[in-house]
């Protein structure tokens, strides 16, 4: 059965995602930091690639949360 309508995220969903926003905003400043004191332009490349990746990913989230906020419940449940 296929829905063109959102449903309501559960609880545990919601808590994966922001786990999931969580880490990829730690990997970011990891990355940066890396990026910020390695010597080596090959890294340093590779690090910004990635965090651009991993912002990118964050943004993603960060959308999903903003698509399903209409469907979540008012009240707690």
């Amino acid at each position: 059965m296929q829905s063109n309508q959102m449903q309501a995220l559960s609880g545990k969903e919601l808590e994966y995602i922001a786990d999931s926003i969580s880490n990829e905003d730690l990997l970011i400043k990891q990355l940066a930091a890396t990026a910020g004191t390695t010597q080596n332009s090959t890294v340093q490349g590779i690090c910004i690639q990635q965090i651009q990746s991993h912002t990118h990913h964050m943004d993603m989230l960060v959308q999903l949360l903003h698509q399903h906020q209409q469907y979540a419940p008012t009240q707690p449940q």
